[in-house]
């Protein structure tokens, strides 16, 4: 499964309801399982991003899941694809 760390960071709406933010997780856990998406990590962080989040899936179903969270208005993220030491001694052994 492809990893993914998201970046996330409250919008105004989302913040004025930050009390709300651990039950509107709950509920994109749940819809993120749905679509094929394991929620391996969250925290909610002080500095540059209010939510780190880990999540495993396929390419489209992290990006579904990603995109109907962030229609919901309270967050905007930025998704990295994320690569563990054995994939990346895979692509590094293709490298002449």
């Amino acid at each position: 499964m492809a990893t993914y760390i998201s970046l996330m960071n409250f919008t105004d709406q989302g913040i004025r309801k930050v009390k709300d933010s651990p039950v509107r997780f709950k509920a994109f856990r749940a819809m993120a399982e749905k679509v094929g998406v394991t929620i391996k990590s969250v925290y909610w962080t002080v500095g540059n991003y209010d939510i780190v989040m880990v999540l495993e899936g396929p390419e489209e179903a992290v990006t579904s899941a990603l995109l109907k969270g962030g229609a919901l208005g309270n967050v905007r993220s930025q998704t990295l694809r994320a690569f563990n030491v054995d994939e990346m001694k895979r692509m590094l052994s293709k490298i002449p």
